[in-house]
């Protein structure tokens, strides 16, 4: 949207809007905890930008054709206002950048501490971000003629599908999977103690949740994306941390109650 010379990016300002939210109920979570909260706001100076860099630079490489075909244009890798930004890059990288701040750095909880008081904000945060996507006008599914189906402009529609007006929302269906999983986040620790016993068992949780949902929104999109043997990269991708996730819970259940807090 164009103000004067000022261009607003709707897809940046909810990404914003996301990660703003996830900070402030990290915070709320981790005093809860017996936390300082400022541990969160730290730490998060480190994860923010390295998780944007991750996100960018994991879409880049699994999707190069857009910056690097043969029409490509390189530069353009850098516009992340117009959109990609690749989950798993973002959680992967950001995390990491975290954990180098834990292990740097004085603080009143352990890491996996922190993981557990950001994962239901951070969960949200993505349903607040697929918003960027409706703006965008991008990451929709195959064509239905469903009641709540997105009517998509000609210009927008992906090669061959021109004669379809309507598609599968699937940037809906993952914002309303998000706050379903970021629910249950909030309210499984208190019912289910021999699912979530030890601290990081949370995160591990809505890295096992989210998958779950992304697995099957996935395979209803139809934007461009590498195969391998004929399946979206993304889906395997899915398919290897819904695996290590349900791993390091079973593991996890098998180990005595943690209640170190110091880090």
């Amino acid at each position: 949207m164009e103000l004067g010379p000022v261009t607003i990016h709707f897809y940046a300002l909810c990404i914003l809007a996301g990660i703003i939210f996830a900070v402030w109920l990290g915070r709320v979570r981790y005093q809860s905890f017996g936390g300082d909260p400022e541990d969160i706001s730290e730490a998060a100076a480190w994860a923010i930008p390295a998780g944007i860099i991750g996100g960018r630079l994991y879409h880049v490489i699994t999707s190069p054709e857009k910056y690097f075909g043969k029409n490509g244009t390189p530069s353009d890798a850098f516009k992340i206002w117009e959109g990609g930004l690749g989950i798993w890059g973002a959680i992967s990288l950001g995390a990491f950048a975290a954990f180098l701040f834990y292990r740097t750095h004085k603080t009143s909880l352990n890491f996996p501490y922190f993981l557990d008081a950001l994962a239901p904000g951070v969960v949200i945060a993505q349903a607040i971000g697929r918003l960027g996507n409706w703006f965008n006008v991008e990451l929709f599914g195959s064509p239905s003629t469903l009641p709540w189906a997105l009517s998509v402009p000609k210009f927008d529609r992906p090669y061959g599908y021109a004669e379809f007006a309507t598609y599968h929302p699937t940037f809906l269906y993952e914002l309303i999977w998000c706050l379903l999983v970021a629910f249950l986040l909030l309210k499984l620790p208190g019912k289910l103690k021999n699912i979530v016993k030890n601290p990081g068992d949370l995160f591990a949780l809505y890295v096992l949740g989210y998958t779950c949902g992304r697995l099957w929104i996935e395979a209803l999109r139809i934007d461009e994306s590498n195969h391998i043997f004929g399946v979206r990269l993304n889906i395997w991708v899915s398919i290897v941390v819904l695996a290590g996730s349900s791993t390091y819970l079973l593991k996890s259940r098998a180990k005595p109650e943690n209640q170190s807090l110091a880090s």
